[in-house]
């Protein structure tokens, strides 16, 4: 309830802000279509639908056809390469009711690179992972942040924020502080912003 889902969701151009504006490289949201890509919390997905991996991925392209254009071979390229970015060529023409939970992520982040977005908007993507899930999809965010791309998600456990992010920003319904983890997540701050001293293996929503 801090207000974390609705900050993702207002960057990426779901919520109107009641006040102020919110601008990429000095331009309003809907002036920028396709270089912010938003990843929804997995309970917001159905999984039921009935779509494969590669229709999903090649959702990410829709933005940049517009109305009239048609999908052609330089789309089905980006989509390709995207598959093989994130290792989903074998689960391409799976149905995605039938992927675990870390290849459902993988899944979305496929669609978000066949964007070809320079921001990703992650809403609670660890949520629901085992560990092992957990420590891949940081790599992989790691490795998307190394090629150039701002990353951006919400989280909620302090104990693994430190390892997975770059800055970390604190909030509850306000800014309480942002900057690198090691100041950030200083006792002090954790105090002010849920009134508790961070516990060892203790998530904090």
């Amino acid at each position: 309830g801090a207000g974390k889902s609705t900050l993702i969701k207002a960057l990426a151009g779901l919520l109107r802000p009641d006040s102020g504006e919110i601008l990429w490289n000095g331009s309003p949201l809907h002036d920028t279509p396709g270089e912010i890509a938003y990843l929804p919390q997995r309970s917001d997905v159905d999984w039921s639908f009935p779509i494969t991996v590669r229709a999903l991925v090649e959702m990410g392209r829709y933005p940049s056809l517009g109305l009239w254009k048609k999908f052609g071979r330089h789309d089905r390229d980006i989509v390709e390469k995207s598959l093989h970015a994130l290792g989903m060529e074998s689960l391409a023409d799976r149905q995605i009711s039938e992927l675990s939970g870390g290849q459902q992520q993988r899944a979305f982040l496929a669609r978000a690179l066949a964007q070809e977005a320079h921001v990703l908007l992650l809403d609670e993507p660890f949520t629901g992972l085992d560990a092992p899930a957990c420590q891949s999809l940081g790599r992989l965010l790691d490795s998307l942040a190394a090629e150039g791309r701002l990353v951006i998600a919400s989280h909620h456990d302090l104990n693994t924020a430190a390892d997975i992010f770059d800055a970390i920003l604190l909030m509850n319904r306000e800014l309480v502080a942002f900057g690198p983890p090691g100041e950030v997540l200083a006792p002090s701050r954790i105090r002010e912003t849920y009134g508790m001293e961070p516990q060892p293996e203790t998530q904090v929503s």
